[in-house]
């Protein structure tokens, strides 16, 4: 049997060497599962799928509180009312405000109520300016809701 001395100086490069190897290759593992460049396992399981622009829609929150200021001021008796505050809740939404003037006018043969109100909501306070009409089937219809 024959014995092959080495050197510790030697073998404790090696050790190291190996161990510098190792620590790379682990890291270039890990990387991989980040990157799509260092993919190590072969093809690239990455969904290509591509959409289109999807169109804004308004915030269902804002318009479920333009219908219940609607309803409000379509409903107010102006005669009580004119120039008294007329606060609104939507339970809905948990917005509330107050509608500070309304008034009415007769436009193009149809009667309005133009109104200012306020909303208070989740995403602050705002102020309001806007129009209901009759139509004529007897129904409101909201012509305008504006951001101030």
């Amino acid at each position: 049997m024959a014995l092959i001395a080495k050197t510790v100086g030697r073998t404790s490069k090696t050790r190291a060497f190996a161990a510098k190897g190792l620590a790379i290759l682990g890291l270039a593992v890990m990387l991989s599962g980040c990157t799509s460049s260092l993919d190590l396992f072969g093809g690239s399981k990455v969904d290509r799928m591509s959409t289109g622009t999807i169109p804004a829609k308004r915030n269902p929150t804002a318009l479920s509180d333009e219908v219940t200021v609607q309803n409000a001021v379509s409903s107010a008796d102006l005669s009580k009312v004119s120039m008294s505050p007329l606060p609104w809740a939507n339970t809905t939404t948990g917005s509330a405000g107050v509608v500070s003037s309304i008034r009415e006018a007769r436009t193009q043969g149809h009667i309005c109520r133009d109104f200012t109100t306020t909303r208070h909501s989740f995403e602050g306070i705002a102020q309001f300016t806007g129009q209901t009409c009759l139509t004529n089937n007897g129904s409101w219809m909201l012509t305008a809701f504006d951001r101030q």
